[in-house]
Protein backbone atom coordinates (compact mmCIF):
# COMPACT_ATOMS: atom_id res chain seq x y z
CA UNK A 1 0.00 0.00 0.00
CA UNK A 2 1.39 3.80 -0.87
CA UNK A 3 2.27 5.67 1.89
CA UNK A 4 0.19 8.87 2.62
CA UNK A 5 1.12 12.02 0.58
CA UNK A 6 -1.23 14.25 1.45
CA UNK A 7 -3.94 14.73 3.92
CA UNK A 8 -7.73 17.10 3.55
CA UNK A 9 -9.03 17.39 6.92
CA UNK A 10 -12.08 19.49 8.65
CA UNK A 11 -13.81 20.33 5.35
CA UNK A 12 -17.68 19.12 4.49
CA UNK A 13 -17.71 16.88 1.74
CA UNK A 14 -19.31 17.44 -1.54
CA UNK A 15 -18.57 14.15 -3.03
CA UNK A 16 -20.36 14.72 -6.80
CA UNK A 17 -23.09 12.14 -6.64
CA UNK A 18 -25.48 14.94 -5.59
CA UNK A 19 -26.10 13.64 -1.92
CA UNK A 20 -25.44 15.51 1.18
CA UNK A 21 -22.67 17.38 2.21
CA UNK A 22 -20.72 15.42 5.39
CA UNK A 23 -18.12 15.88 7.48
CA UNK A 24 -14.79 13.48 5.86
CA UNK A 25 -11.15 14.18 5.96
CA UNK A 26 -9.22 12.58 2.96
CA UNK A 27 -5.77 10.75 2.26
CA UNK A 28 -4.24 11.03 -0.96
CA UNK A 29 -1.83 7.88 -1.75
CA UNK A 30 -0.25 7.11 -5.04
CA UNK A 31 -2.43 9.74 -6.42
CA UNK A 32 -5.75 8.06 -5.11
CA UNK A 33 -8.08 9.27 -2.38
CA UNK A 34 -8.76 7.69 0.61
CA UNK A 35 -12.09 8.66 2.36
CA UNK A 36 -11.86 9.11 6.07
CA UNK A 37 -13.61 9.89 9.16
CA UNK A 38 -12.59 13.04 10.44
CA UNK A 39 -9.95 13.09 12.88
CA UNK A 40 -8.64 9.99 11.26
CA UNK A 41 -4.71 10.09 9.60
CA UNK A 42 -4.86 6.64 7.47
CA UNK A 43 -1.67 5.99 8.71
CA UNK A 44 -0.04 9.39 7.84
CA UNK A 45 3.39 10.24 9.07
CA UNK A 46 4.04 13.28 10.86
CA UNK A 47 5.47 14.79 7.89
CA UNK A 48 2.65 14.58 5.56
CA UNK A 49 1.65 17.91 3.99
CA UNK A 50 -2.03 18.87 5.27
CA UNK A 51 -4.50 20.93 3.70
CA UNK A 52 -6.72 22.25 6.76
CA UNK A 53 -10.42 22.82 4.85
CA UNK A 54 -11.97 23.77 8.41
CA UNK A 55 -15.02 26.04 7.41
CA UNK A 56 -14.92 25.15 3.54
CA UNK A 57 -16.28 22.33 1.14
CA UNK A 58 -14.27 19.57 -0.32
CA UNK A 59 -15.39 18.52 -3.91
CA UNK A 60 -14.10 16.57 -6.65
CA UNK A 61 -11.93 18.15 -9.37
CA UNK A 62 -14.17 19.90 -12.10
CA UNK A 63 -15.35 18.81 -15.45
CA UNK A 64 -15.29 21.23 -18.18
CA UNK A 65 -17.04 19.41 -20.31
CA UNK A 66 -16.87 21.81 -23.08
CA UNK A 67 -13.42 23.54 -24.36
CA UNK A 68 -11.67 24.73 -27.25
CA UNK A 69 -8.48 24.29 -25.39
CA UNK A 70 -7.13 21.92 -27.47
CA UNK A 71 -4.05 23.53 -28.86
CA UNK A 72 -2.85 25.42 -25.48
CA UNK A 73 0.03 22.42 -24.66
CA UNK A 74 0.38 21.58 -28.28
CA UNK A 75 3.76 21.08 -29.40
CA UNK A 76 3.93 24.90 -31.21
CA UNK A 77 2.18 26.37 -28.41
CA UNK A 78 4.73 27.98 -27.16
CA UNK A 79 8.35 27.86 -25.18
CA UNK A 80 9.16 24.98 -22.61
CA UNK A 81 8.76 26.15 -18.73
CA UNK A 82 12.29 25.35 -18.11
CA UNK A 83 13.80 27.50 -21.21
CA UNK A 84 15.87 30.86 -20.41
CA UNK A 85 14.39 33.96 -18.90
CA UNK A 86 14.50 35.67 -21.77
CA UNK A 87 12.57 33.76 -24.05
CA UNK A 88 10.02 33.36 -21.02
CA UNK A 89 9.89 37.04 -20.66
CA UNK A 90 8.34 37.07 -24.60
CA UNK A 91 4.40 38.83 -24.19
CA UNK A 92 2.75 35.87 -26.26
CA UNK A 93 4.58 33.25 -23.71
CA UNK A 94 3.10 35.56 -20.85
CA UNK A 95 -0.25 35.98 -22.64
CA UNK A 96 -0.59 30.98 -23.14
CA UNK A 97 0.34 31.00 -19.54
CA UNK A 98 -2.24 33.41 -18.06
CA UNK A 99 -4.25 31.45 -20.28
CA UNK A 100 -3.34 27.94 -19.28
CA UNK A 101 -3.64 29.12 -15.52
CA UNK A 102 -7.41 30.15 -15.69
CA UNK A 103 -9.59 27.13 -15.65
CA UNK A 104 -7.00 25.59 -12.82
CA UNK A 105 -7.49 28.52 -10.77
CA UNK A 106 -11.36 28.14 -10.43
CA UNK A 107 -10.67 24.34 -9.79
CA UNK A 108 -11.16 22.70 -13.51
CA UNK A 109 -8.82 19.76 -12.91
CA UNK A 110 -10.17 18.22 -16.17
CA UNK A 111 -11.25 19.57 -19.68
CA UNK A 112 -12.77 18.14 -22.70
CA UNK A 113 -11.50 19.76 -26.27
CA UNK A 114 -12.56 18.85 -29.62
CA UNK A 115 -15.56 20.42 -29.13
CA UNK A 116 -17.87 22.00 -31.99
CA UNK A 117 -16.61 19.75 -34.82
CA UNK A 118 -12.99 20.84 -34.39
CA UNK A 119 -10.27 18.62 -33.04
CA UNK A 120 -6.13 18.84 -33.79
CA UNK A 121 -6.99 15.42 -35.46
CA UNK A 122 -7.37 12.88 -37.34
CA UNK A 123 -6.30 13.28 -41.05
CA UNK A 124 -5.27 11.47 -44.00
CA UNK A 125 -1.34 12.59 -44.47
CA UNK A 126 -1.71 13.88 -47.61
CA UNK A 127 -4.39 16.57 -46.18
CA UNK A 128 -2.03 17.59 -43.00
CA UNK A 129 -0.88 20.79 -44.76
CA UNK A 130 -4.39 21.91 -46.06
CA UNK A 131 -5.57 21.19 -42.10
CA UNK A 132 -2.82 23.75 -41.01
CA UNK A 133 -4.31 27.07 -41.91
CA UNK A 134 -7.33 26.19 -40.94
CA UNK A 135 -6.59 24.91 -37.61
CA UNK A 136 -4.89 28.44 -36.71
CA UNK A 137 -7.24 29.96 -37.35
CA UNK A 138 -9.27 28.05 -35.37
CA UNK A 139 -7.33 27.79 -32.64
CA UNK A 140 -5.60 31.47 -32.73
CA UNK A 141 -2.23 30.68 -30.36
CA UNK A 142 -0.01 30.36 -33.35
CA UNK A 143 1.10 27.56 -35.78
CA UNK A 144 -0.79 24.54 -34.35
CA UNK A 145 0.03 20.79 -36.21
CA UNK A 146 -2.41 18.77 -37.05
CA UNK A 147 -2.20 15.16 -36.00
CA UNK A 148 -2.83 12.21 -38.16
CA UNK A 149 -4.71 10.06 -35.13
CA UNK A 150 -5.35 10.27 -30.87
CA UNK A 151 -2.19 8.67 -30.26
CA UNK A 152 0.44 11.85 -32.21
CA UNK A 153 -2.23 14.39 -30.95
CA UNK A 154 -1.50 12.69 -27.17
CA UNK A 155 2.05 13.14 -28.00
CA UNK A 156 2.21 16.33 -29.32
CA UNK A 157 0.59 17.89 -25.66
CA UNK A 158 3.63 18.24 -24.00
CA UNK A 159 3.74 17.45 -20.30
CA UNK A 160 5.68 20.50 -19.06
CA UNK A 161 2.79 23.04 -20.68
CA UNK A 162 0.03 21.03 -18.58
CA UNK A 163 -1.68 22.17 -15.85
CA UNK A 164 -4.55 19.81 -15.76
CA UNK A 165 -5.90 16.77 -17.38
CA UNK A 166 -6.98 16.51 -21.42
CA UNK A 167 -9.02 14.22 -23.30
CA UNK A 168 -10.47 15.37 -26.86
CA UNK A 169 -13.44 14.40 -28.92
CA UNK A 170 -13.09 13.84 -32.37
CA UNK A 171 -14.34 17.39 -34.67
CA UNK A 172 -16.46 16.19 -37.30
CA UNK A 173 -15.33 18.99 -39.50
CA UNK A 174 -11.47 18.25 -38.69
CA UNK A 175 -12.77 15.04 -39.52
CA UNK A 176 -14.41 15.62 -43.02
CA UNK A 177 -11.61 17.99 -44.02
CA UNK A 178 -9.05 15.72 -42.61
CA UNK A 179 -10.63 13.64 -45.55
CA UNK A 180 -11.83 15.51 -48.11
CA UNK A 181 -11.00 18.95 -47.75
CA UNK A 182 -13.45 22.32 -47.62
CA UNK A 183 -15.76 21.17 -50.67
CA UNK A 184 -19.30 22.23 -50.29
CA UNK A 185 -21.01 18.53 -51.35
CA UNK A 186 -21.77 15.30 -49.81
CA UNK A 187 -18.87 12.60 -49.43
CA UNK A 188 -17.98 10.19 -52.51
CA UNK A 189 -18.33 6.84 -50.84
CA UNK A 190 -14.89 6.28 -50.31
CA UNK A 191 -14.67 8.79 -48.37
CA UNK A 192 -17.42 8.45 -46.26
CA UNK A 193 -15.45 4.99 -45.68
CA UNK A 194 -12.48 6.82 -44.95
CA UNK A 195 -14.04 8.95 -42.58
CA UNK A 196 -15.78 6.20 -40.26
CA UNK A 197 -12.07 4.46 -40.38
CA UNK A 198 -10.11 7.27 -39.16
CA UNK A 199 -13.42 8.21 -36.59
CA UNK A 200 -13.20 3.93 -35.62
CA UNK A 201 -9.37 4.77 -34.75
CA UNK A 202 -9.25 7.58 -32.82
CA UNK A 203 -12.40 6.37 -30.40
CA UNK A 204 -10.19 3.29 -30.07
CA UNK A 205 -6.98 5.06 -29.19
CA UNK A 206 -9.08 7.12 -26.48
CA UNK A 207 -11.24 10.27 -28.16
CA UNK A 208 -13.88 10.25 -26.12
CA UNK A 209 -16.97 10.65 -28.74
CA UNK A 210 -18.01 12.67 -31.78
CA UNK A 211 -18.59 16.68 -32.35
CA UNK A 212 -20.17 18.36 -34.95
CA UNK A 213 -19.86 21.87 -35.47
CA UNK A 214 -22.82 22.58 -37.71
CA UNK A 215 -22.79 26.10 -38.11
CA UNK A 216 -19.31 26.29 -39.07
CA UNK A 217 -17.39 25.40 -42.80
CA UNK A 218 -16.87 22.29 -42.79
CA UNK A 219 -19.26 20.54 -40.82
CA UNK A 220 -22.10 22.92 -41.88
CA UNK A 221 -21.84 21.22 -45.36
CA UNK A 222 -22.97 17.89 -43.87
CA UNK A 223 -26.38 15.86 -44.47
CA UNK A 224 -28.06 14.35 -42.18
CA UNK A 225 -27.17 10.75 -43.17
CA UNK A 226 -24.03 12.36 -43.17
CA UNK A 227 -23.79 12.90 -39.63
CA UNK A 228 -26.12 9.45 -38.69
CA UNK A 229 -22.78 7.36 -40.47
CA UNK A 230 -20.22 8.59 -38.25
CA UNK A 231 -22.22 8.54 -35.22
CA UNK A 232 -23.07 5.15 -35.64
CA UNK A 233 -19.72 4.35 -35.13
CA UNK A 234 -19.57 6.31 -32.13
CA UNK A 235 -22.35 4.15 -30.87
CA UNK A 236 -20.54 1.06 -31.74
CA UNK A 237 -17.95 2.21 -28.66
CA UNK A 238 -20.50 3.79 -26.80
CA UNK A 239 -19.69 6.99 -27.01
CA UNK A 240 -21.58 9.94 -27.42
CA UNK A 241 -22.54 12.31 -30.26
CA UNK A 242 -21.67 16.01 -29.21
CA UNK A 243 -23.22 18.90 -31.29
CA UNK A 244 -23.19 22.34 -32.06
CA UNK A 245 -26.90 22.65 -33.32
CA UNK A 246 -26.86 23.66 -36.75
CA UNK A 247 -29.15 26.77 -35.65
CA UNK A 248 -29.23 27.75 -32.06
CA UNK A 249 -31.79 30.85 -33.07
CA UNK A 250 -34.90 31.37 -34.88
CA UNK A 251 -34.57 27.65 -36.26
CA UNK A 252 -33.42 25.95 -32.91
CA UNK A 253 -36.39 23.61 -32.71
CA UNK A 254 -36.19 22.51 -36.06
CA UNK A 255 -32.10 21.94 -35.37
CA UNK A 256 -32.88 20.02 -32.36
CA UNK A 257 -35.04 17.44 -33.68
CA UNK A 258 -32.17 16.85 -36.36
CA UNK A 259 -30.20 16.27 -33.68
CA UNK A 260 -32.51 13.75 -31.78
CA UNK A 261 -32.89 11.92 -35.04
CA UNK A 262 -29.32 11.37 -35.59
CA UNK A 263 -29.18 9.77 -31.66
CA UNK A 264 -32.23 8.07 -32.76
CA UNK A 265 -31.02 6.56 -35.82
CA UNK A 266 -27.51 5.76 -34.97
CA UNK A 267 -28.01 4.15 -31.63
CA UNK A 268 -25.47 6.83 -30.06
CA UNK A 269 -25.75 9.04 -27.01
CA UNK A 270 -27.24 12.97 -27.55
CA UNK A 271 -24.99 15.42 -26.15
CA UNK A 272 -26.50 19.10 -26.84
CA UNK A 273 -23.59 21.69 -26.34
CA UNK A 274 -23.98 25.17 -24.44
CA UNK A 275 -27.73 24.58 -25.02
CA UNK A 276 -28.99 27.84 -25.48
CA UNK A 277 -31.92 29.87 -27.61
CA UNK A 278 -30.10 32.76 -29.13
CA UNK A 279 -31.40 36.21 -31.26
CA UNK A 280 -34.59 38.03 -30.58
CA UNK A 281 -36.60 35.18 -32.89
CA UNK A 282 -35.78 32.65 -30.12
CA UNK A 283 -35.57 34.26 -26.65
CA UNK A 284 -37.63 31.93 -24.65
CA UNK A 285 -37.99 29.08 -26.62
CA UNK A 286 -36.31 27.06 -23.67
CA UNK A 287 -39.80 26.30 -22.84
CA UNK A 288 -39.86 24.05 -25.25
CA UNK A 289 -36.52 22.97 -26.00
CA UNK A 290 -36.12 22.04 -22.74
CA UNK A 291 -39.36 19.97 -22.42
CA UNK A 292 -38.57 18.11 -25.97
CA UNK A 293 -35.35 17.12 -24.41
CA UNK A 294 -37.32 15.22 -21.08
CA UNK A 295 -39.45 13.84 -23.29
CA UNK A 296 -37.02 12.62 -25.71
CA UNK A 297 -35.24 10.68 -22.58
CA UNK A 298 -38.40 9.51 -20.94
CA UNK A 299 -38.85 7.95 -24.17
CA UNK A 300 -35.60 6.15 -23.75
CA UNK A 301 -32.96 8.33 -25.69
CA UNK A 302 -30.33 9.26 -23.54
CA UNK A 303 -29.85 12.94 -23.96
CA UNK A 304 -28.03 15.59 -21.92
CA UNK A 305 -26.84 18.98 -22.77
CA UNK A 306 -24.72 21.44 -20.99
CA UNK A 307 -24.63 25.22 -20.28
CA UNK A 308 -22.09 28.30 -19.90
CA UNK A 309 -23.50 30.80 -16.75
CA UNK A 310 -23.49 33.55 -19.26
CA UNK A 311 -25.41 35.82 -21.72
CA UNK A 312 -23.21 36.00 -24.53
CA UNK A 313 -21.35 33.50 -26.37
CA UNK A 314 -18.19 33.68 -28.64
CA UNK A 315 -16.46 32.60 -31.77
CA UNK A 316 -14.80 33.18 -35.06
CA UNK A 317 -15.80 36.30 -36.87
CA UNK A 318 -15.93 34.22 -40.52
CA UNK A 319 -18.96 32.07 -38.81
CA UNK A 320 -21.34 35.34 -39.31
CA UNK A 321 -20.50 34.78 -42.99
CA UNK A 322 -22.63 32.69 -45.46
CA UNK A 323 -21.05 29.07 -45.96
CA UNK A 324 -20.87 29.95 -49.27
CA UNK A 325 -18.24 32.29 -48.22
CA UNK A 326 -15.90 29.68 -46.76
CA UNK A 327 -16.17 27.09 -49.04
CA UNK A 328 -12.78 26.07 -50.33
CA UNK A 329 -11.16 26.77 -46.82
CA UNK A 330 -9.55 30.02 -45.22
CA UNK A 331 -7.09 30.96 -48.46
CA UNK A 332 -10.67 30.92 -50.46
CA UNK A 333 -12.36 33.22 -47.91
CA UNK A 334 -9.76 35.59 -47.68
CA UNK A 335 -9.31 35.84 -51.99
CA UNK A 336 -13.04 36.32 -52.64
CA UNK A 337 -13.17 39.14 -49.52
CA UNK A 338 -11.29 41.13 -51.90
CA UNK A 339 -13.92 41.54 -54.43
CA UNK A 340 -16.68 44.10 -54.08
CA UNK A 341 -19.10 41.59 -55.86
CA UNK A 342 -18.26 39.33 -52.79
CA UNK A 343 -19.12 42.14 -50.02
CA UNK A 344 -22.06 42.61 -51.85
CA UNK A 345 -23.65 39.78 -51.59
CA UNK A 346 -22.64 38.73 -48.41
CA UNK A 347 -24.41 42.05 -47.01
CA UNK A 348 -27.15 41.02 -49.19
CA UNK A 349 -27.71 37.07 -47.49
CA UNK A 350 -26.57 38.89 -44.37
CA UNK A 351 -30.38 41.43 -44.66
CA UNK A 352 -32.27 38.51 -46.60
CA UNK A 353 -31.32 35.73 -45.10
CA UNK A 354 -30.34 31.77 -47.17
CA UNK A 355 -32.17 28.81 -46.25
CA UNK A 356 -30.72 26.60 -43.58
CA UNK A 357 -28.15 29.84 -42.66
CA UNK A 358 -28.20 30.64 -38.46
CA UNK A 359 -27.71 33.66 -39.98
CA UNK A 360 -26.41 35.34 -36.11
CA UNK A 361 -25.89 39.41 -37.33
CA UNK A 362 -29.39 39.09 -39.07
CA UNK A 363 -31.09 37.84 -35.61
CA UNK A 364 -29.34 40.17 -33.78
CA UNK A 365 -27.25 42.80 -35.39
CA UNK A 366 -23.60 43.99 -35.72
CA UNK A 367 -24.02 46.09 -32.32
CA UNK A 368 -24.27 43.06 -30.58
CA UNK A 369 -20.85 42.26 -31.87
CA UNK A 370 -17.36 42.97 -29.95
CA UNK A 371 -14.51 42.27 -30.89
CA UNK A 372 -12.73 39.32 -28.57
CA UNK A 373 -9.37 38.80 -30.32
CA UNK A 374 -7.98 40.30 -34.00
CA UNK A 375 -3.78 40.09 -33.93
CA UNK A 376 -3.45 42.86 -36.91
CA UNK A 377 -6.10 45.32 -34.90
CA UNK A 378 -5.54 45.02 -30.82
CA UNK A 379 -7.40 48.68 -30.46
CA UNK A 380 -10.38 47.16 -32.22
CA UNK A 381 -10.70 44.04 -29.64
CA UNK A 382 -13.40 44.75 -26.62
CA UNK A 383 -15.25 47.14 -29.16
CA UNK A 384 -18.61 46.36 -31.05
CA UNK A 385 -18.30 45.94 -34.79
CA UNK A 386 -21.29 48.24 -34.87
CA UNK A 387 -19.43 51.08 -33.52
CA UNK A 388 -15.90 50.38 -35.09
CA UNK A 389 -16.95 50.42 -38.44
CA UNK A 390 -18.87 54.00 -37.58
CA UNK A 391 -16.18 55.33 -36.53
CA UNK A 392 -13.83 54.29 -39.72
CA UNK A 393 -16.81 55.67 -41.59
CA UNK A 394 -17.60 52.37 -43.48
CA UNK A 395 -20.71 49.94 -43.03
CA UNK A 396 -20.15 46.81 -40.99
CA UNK A 397 -19.38 44.39 -43.90
CA UNK A 398 -16.80 46.37 -45.34
CA UNK A 399 -15.37 47.12 -41.97
CA UNK A 400 -15.84 43.07 -41.22
CA UNK A 401 -13.98 41.87 -44.58
CA UNK A 402 -11.01 44.49 -43.74
CA UNK A 403 -10.86 43.03 -40.24
CA UNK A 404 -10.68 39.75 -41.20
CA UNK A 405 -7.69 40.26 -44.00
CA UNK A 406 -5.62 42.14 -41.98
CA UNK A 407 -5.76 39.30 -39.45
CA UNK A 408 -5.60 36.86 -42.45
CA UNK A 409 -9.00 35.16 -41.09
CA UNK A 410 -7.98 35.02 -37.28
CA UNK A 411 -10.46 37.06 -35.70
CA UNK A 412 -12.40 35.37 -32.61
CA UNK A 413 -15.95 37.50 -31.12
CA UNK A 414 -18.06 37.89 -29.15
CA UNK A 415 -22.06 37.88 -29.10
CA UNK A 416 -24.41 39.27 -27.18
CA UNK A 417 -27.35 37.45 -28.02
CA UNK A 418 -29.63 35.51 -25.24
CA UNK A 419 -31.87 36.47 -22.47
CA UNK A 420 -31.31 35.72 -18.73
CA UNK A 421 -34.30 33.59 -18.38
CA UNK A 422 -33.16 31.29 -20.92
CA UNK A 423 -30.07 30.73 -19.26
CA UNK A 424 -31.51 30.31 -15.94
CA UNK A 425 -34.15 27.68 -17.27
CA UNK A 426 -30.73 25.38 -19.12
CA UNK A 427 -28.67 25.77 -15.70
CA UNK A 428 -31.51 24.53 -13.59
CA UNK A 429 -32.80 21.73 -15.92
CA UNK A 430 -31.84 18.42 -14.45
CA UNK A 431 -30.71 17.87 -17.46
CA UNK A 432 -27.89 19.50 -17.76
CA UNK A 433 -24.32 20.13 -16.98
CA UNK A 434 -21.65 23.04 -16.78
CA UNK A 435 -19.07 23.76 -19.78
CA UNK A 436 -17.43 26.68 -20.14
CA UNK A 437 -17.03 27.02 -23.89
CA UNK A 438 -13.85 28.59 -23.50
CA UNK A 439 -12.27 30.05 -26.32
CA UNK A 440 -8.68 30.77 -24.82
CA UNK A 441 -7.04 32.93 -27.44
CA UNK A 442 -4.64 36.16 -26.56
CA UNK A 443 -6.64 39.40 -26.56
CA UNK A 444 -10.31 40.49 -24.75
CA UNK A 445 -11.32 36.05 -24.68
CA UNK A 446 -14.89 35.53 -22.80
CA UNK A 447 -14.65 35.67 -19.46
CA UNK A 448 -16.35 32.15 -19.21
CA UNK A 449 -13.03 30.57 -19.33
CA UNK A 450 -12.09 31.96 -16.41
CA UNK A 451 -15.57 32.33 -14.31
CA UNK A 452 -18.03 29.84 -15.75
CA UNK A 453 -18.00 27.80 -12.54
CA UNK A 454 -17.25 29.61 -9.68
CA UNK A 455 -20.25 31.87 -11.30
CA UNK A 456 -22.48 28.85 -11.57
CA UNK A 457 -21.55 28.02 -7.44
CA UNK A 458 -21.35 31.83 -6.53
CA UNK A 459 -24.02 33.75 -8.08
CA UNK A 460 -26.11 31.35 -9.52
CA UNK A 461 -25.96 28.84 -6.52
CA UNK A 462 -25.37 30.58 -3.14
CA UNK A 463 -26.60 34.30 -4.22
CA UNK A 464 -29.67 33.47 -6.11
CA UNK A 465 -30.51 30.17 -4.65
CA UNK A 466 -31.34 28.92 -8.41
CA UNK A 467 -28.98 25.31 -7.26
CA UNK A 468 -28.20 23.95 -4.06
CA UNK A 469 -24.28 23.09 -3.47
CA UNK A 470 -24.88 19.68 -3.98
CA UNK A 471 -26.62 19.36 -7.01
CA UNK A 472 -23.87 22.53 -8.95
CA UNK A 473 -21.29 20.24 -8.17
CA UNK A 474 -22.89 17.07 -9.28
CA UNK A 475 -23.22 19.24 -12.58
CA UNK A 476 -19.64 20.05 -12.65
CA UNK A 477 -18.45 16.71 -11.49
CA UNK A 478 -20.21 13.18 -11.24
CA UNK A 479 -22.75 13.82 -14.11
CA UNK A 480 -19.88 14.62 -16.47
CA UNK A 481 -17.65 12.61 -15.80
CA UNK A 482 -20.05 9.64 -16.05
CA UNK A 483 -21.52 10.99 -19.40
CA UNK A 484 -17.81 11.12 -20.75
CA UNK A 485 -16.78 8.22 -19.14
CA UNK A 486 -14.09 9.29 -17.13
CA UNK A 487 -12.92 6.26 -14.98
CA UNK A 488 -12.10 7.39 -11.47
CA UNK A 489 -13.19 10.68 -11.53
CA UNK A 490 -16.24 13.05 -10.98
CA UNK A 491 -16.78 11.22 -7.36
CA UNK A 492 -14.35 11.65 -4.35
CA UNK A 493 -14.69 7.44 -3.07
CA UNK A 494 -12.07 5.00 -2.05
CA UNK A 495 -9.77 4.51 -5.23
CA UNK A 496 -11.37 7.55 -6.80
CA UNK A 497 -8.51 9.85 -8.86
CA UNK A 498 -6.76 12.46 -6.16
CA UNK A 499 -8.24 15.47 -8.33
CA UNK A 500 -10.06 17.68 -5.95
CA UNK A 501 -11.04 21.59 -4.78
CA UNK A 502 -11.39 23.17 -1.65
CA UNK A 503 -13.79 26.34 -1.74
CA UNK A 504 -14.84 28.45 0.20
CA UNK A 505 -19.20 28.81 -0.39
CA UNK A 506 -19.34 31.61 1.66
CA UNK A 507 -17.40 33.88 -0.54
CA UNK A 508 -16.72 31.42 -4.00
CA UNK A 509 -17.50 34.52 -7.40
CA UNK A 510 -16.35 34.70 -10.40
CA UNK A 511 -14.04 37.78 -10.88
CA UNK A 512 -13.56 37.95 -14.33
CA UNK A 513 -15.48 40.03 -16.47
CA UNK A 514 -16.02 41.45 -20.00
CA UNK A 515 -13.17 44.20 -19.60
CA UNK A 516 -10.82 41.91 -17.56
CA UNK A 517 -12.07 38.75 -19.09
CA UNK A 518 -9.23 36.43 -16.87
CA UNK A 519 -9.32 37.88 -13.08
CA UNK A 520 -9.49 34.73 -11.32
CA UNK A 521 -12.59 33.73 -8.86
CA UNK A 522 -12.51 34.86 -5.47
CA UNK A 523 -12.98 31.58 -2.50
CA UNK A 524 -11.21 28.56 -4.50
CA UNK A 525 -8.46 27.93 -2.14
CA UNK A 526 -6.50 24.66 -2.90
CA UNK A 527 -6.64 22.58 -6.04
CA UNK A 528 -5.04 19.09 -6.30
CA UNK A 529 -4.27 17.84 -9.75
CA UNK A 530 -3.50 13.98 -9.62
CA UNK A 531 -2.43 14.40 -5.97
CA UNK A 532 -0.54 17.26 -6.29
CA UNK A 533 -1.07 20.38 -4.86
CA UNK A 534 -1.23 22.77 -8.00
CA UNK A 535 -2.97 26.04 -6.58
CA UNK A 536 -2.52 26.50 -3.03
CA UNK A 537 -4.47 29.65 -0.79
CA UNK A 538 -5.73 30.55 -4.63
CA UNK A 539 -2.21 30.82 -6.15
CA UNK A 540 -0.50 28.38 -8.71
CA UNK A 541 2.20 26.62 -7.00
CA UNK A 542 4.33 25.46 -10.31
CA UNK A 543 3.12 22.14 -9.93
CA UNK A 544 2.39 20.80 -13.85
CA UNK A 545 0.89 17.29 -12.97
CA UNK A 546 -1.82 17.25 -15.93
CA UNK A 547 -1.83 14.13 -18.79
CA UNK A 548 -4.06 13.07 -21.82
CA UNK A 549 -6.92 11.62 -20.49
CA UNK A 550 -7.78 8.07 -22.88
CA UNK A 551 -11.27 6.70 -22.84
CA UNK A 552 -11.87 3.38 -22.86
Amino acid sequence: MAAVELLVRGGLLVDGTGAPARPADLAVAGGRVTVLAPGADGGAGRDVPVIDAAGRVVTPGFVDVHTHSDALAAVDGGPDPAAGAAERADTAWDALEELRLAPLLQGVTTEISGNCGSSLFPCLPERLPELTEHLRVTFGVGPVRPAEDFAAFAAGQRPGLRRNHLASLVGHGTLRAGVMGFADRPPRPAELAAMCDLLDRALAGGAAGLSTGLIYPPGTYADTAEIVALATVAARHGKPYVTHLRDEMSQVEKALEEALEIAERSGAALQVSHHKTAGRHAWGATLRTLPRLEEARAAGLDVLCDVYPYTAGSTVLHAMLPPWACEGGIGALLERLRRPEVRARIRADIAGGVPGWENTVGNGGWDLIAVAAAPARRTAEGRRIADLAAAAGTDPVEYVCDLLLDSRGEVTIISHSMREDDVRRVLASPLSMIGSDGVPKPGRPHPRWAGSFARVLGHYGRDEGLLPIEEAVHKMTGLPAARFRLAGRGVLRDGAVADLVVLDPDTVRDAATFERPLLPPVGVGDVVVAGRIAVRDGRPTGVRAGEVVRVR
